[in-house]
């Protein structure tokens, strides 16, 4: 879920950038230090807008630099374990597919994607199963449920999130308006 915050922070600016326009080296400095790191429990922050400097910056004894505090305004991607997501298929493999939702991968394991047994077909990109004819390839959107979740703090696109498609209401997007058609 995409959520729009009003945050405070205090970035450091350099010696070597203080002759520069304060308010831009802030702009530069948080969108550097700030933007694609988890803030909290499980919230991304894709982007931080309307960037303010808070009073004047603060010399630390012995760091030639400022500390300034700024606020700002985050666009937060935040993840919530049982969430339903729409993504679409990123990548296929022998043990299932990536799916790519908001600025995240999750790994539907083959496990998860139809009470069915599936054949793979890694050269076309192709998961089907075996006795319902269903097939999940590259590029199509799907539906599913966020079931796991290991963030990491460091690297938020090296995360594990584990998907599923086998309740009601959740898989390929054909499939569930065929479902509705047929009920």
């Amino acid at each position: 879920m995409y959520v729009l915050q009003q945050k405070e922070d205090t970035i450091r600016i350099p010696p070597h950038r203080l002759s520069e326009n304060l308010d831009e080296v802030t702009r530069d400095i948080t969108r550097e230090t700030l933007e694609g790191t988890i803030d909290g429990k499980n919230k991304l922050i894709i982007m931080a807008l309307n960037i303010r400097r808070d009073g004047d910056g603060k010399v630390v004894h012995g760091d030639g630099g400022i500390f300034q505090k700024i606020i700002y305004d985050a666009l937060i991607f935040e993840l919530e374990e049982h969430e339903i997501v729409l993504g679409y298929v990123c990548e296929v493999l022998k043990f299932g597919a990536f799916i790519r939702f908001g600025p995240l991968d999750g790994l539907l394991h083959i496990s998860q994607i139809m009470n069915d047994k599936i054949d793979i077909n890694l050269g076309n990109q192709r998961l089907r199963g075996k006795e319902s004819n269903k097939e999940l390839g590259l590029s199509d959107k799907i539906r599913a449920r966020i079931v796991t979740m290991s963030v990491n703090q460091r690297s938020p696109r090296e995360s594990k999130i584990g998907l599923t498609m086998r309740q009601q209401g959740l898989g390929k997007m054909e499939w569930i308006e065929e479902e509705m058609e047929a009920s």
